[in-house]
């Protein structure tokens, strides 16, 4: 484990704002207005983040025919850490007494859910 490595990224994605955003982007593709919509940000915050993140190559744009640019997530399993993490912020808060307690799967399953979910 690289333990800079991982503080970075948590840093990375830690920000309340950048994770509004993620969650909002991670079941598809959305544009600026449906993001800011979603989380309830304003335009120059929602803009400022999706830089950080397309900077770190967290979030992709593409641009569509027509002025709109649309962001996905790079890797949509991101999703996968954000609930398990959560599940694990609930019951240190005390908010989530009754939150299962969380079980990774063996790591080859979880490589090949990642394959298929970039197929």
């Amino acid at each position: 484990m690289n333990p800079e490595a991982v503080e970075r990224f948590l840093k990375l994605i830690g920000d309340s704002s950048r994770l509004k955003i993620l969650w909002s982007v991670g079941p598809g593709e959305k544009n600026v207005s449906e993001i800011m919509e979603d989380t309830g940000l304003p335009q120059t915050l929602v803009s400022f983040h999706l830089k950080v993140l397309r900077d770190r190559e967290v979030v992709i744009a593409s641009r569509k025919g027509g002025p709109f640019v649309h962001y996905r997530l790079r890797d949509p399993s991101i999703l996968d850490l954000l609930r398990a993490c959560d599940a694990y912020a609930g019951k240190f808060d005390g908010s989530g007494e009754d939150a299962p307690d969380m079980e990774w799967p063996p790591w080859k399953m979880m490589c090949r859910m990642m394959r298929r979910r970039r197929d």
